[in-house]
């Protein structure tokens, strides 16, 4: 049987941490950002849980951490 394959654009975007939950980059700093405050921006900065609604999409991503639930 060949092995299952991690898919790529999720691997970048997600990390996992040592205990199994799924982090992402927040979102609201590509463009357009003339108009927000330092602090705004500030806070848009880092990983952050990812919400629970979509753990179980983002898992299907991950062949080999779905054992990790």
């Amino acid at each position: 049987m060949p092995k299952m394959k991690t898919n790529k654009a999720a691997a970048r975007r997600f990390k996992v941490t040592g205990t199994g939950k799924i982090l992402r980059r927040q979102s609201g700093k590509r463009h357009i950002n003339e108009w927000m405050s330092a602090n705004v921006k500030r806070k848009l900065r880092g990983w952050t849980p990812l919400d629970k609604t979509q753990d179980d999409n983002i898992r299907e991503c991950f062949p080999y951490l779905k054992y990790l639930k």
